[in-house]
């Protein structure tokens, strides 16, 4: 006689469903529907995914709107300039400046060793820098690291009219 390969399982979610275990070998079929019987079945873990992914996607929707938000009073407050730059990029730029300032902010000046003068010339030369592109290229730099990518920054970068941003 055969070990069965087929195996009705009353999982976790309360469904009953026949698997076809022939694909593992014999002495590991028991122990595997064991283990099937303390997960939902495909359709409700299916179904939970569905509905974890749809809450996530709305976390992220909340998250970057509460970063853009502050993103958007930053500017405000601090004079800086519209980006420029391809309609879906603006936004995300924005955020992408005003992450990465602040993280030089932090960096240099209240963990550093910079005054309000530094800081202040770092600012005017990041006003310079409009193209959001340029700000979303940087989104992985270190604040230390901005005024030597300002000083970097291309004629292209700078605010200058250039129809291929």
């Amino acid at each position: 006689m055969a070990v069965r390969m087929q195996w009705t399982v009353e999982h976790a979610c309360g469904h009953e469903i026949t698997h076809d275990l022939s694909d593992r070998p014999a002495d590991r079929r028991a122990g595997f529907a064991r283990w099937l019987a303390g997960r939902d079945c495909t359709d409700c873990w299916k179904a939970a995914r569905e509905a974890d992914t749809q809450s996530k996607e709305q976390w992220l929707a909340a998250k970057r709107a509460e970063e853009q938000q502050a993103a958007a009073e930053w500017a405000e407050k601090f004079g800086m300039p519209s980006l420029e730059g391809p309609e879906k990029a603006l936004e995300w730029g924005e955020r992408s400046r005003h992450q990465l300032m602040a993280a030089a902010h932090t960096a240099l000046v209240v963990e550093g060793t910079w005054d309000e003068a530094d800081w202040a010339e770092l600012e005017d030369k990041a006003r310079a820098i409009t193209r959001a592109g340029w700000w979303i290229d940087q989104r992985d730099a270190e604040g230390p690291d901005l005024l030597e990518l300002l000083d970097a920054a291309s004629e292209s970068d700078r605010g200058t009219e250039n129809p291929f941003r």
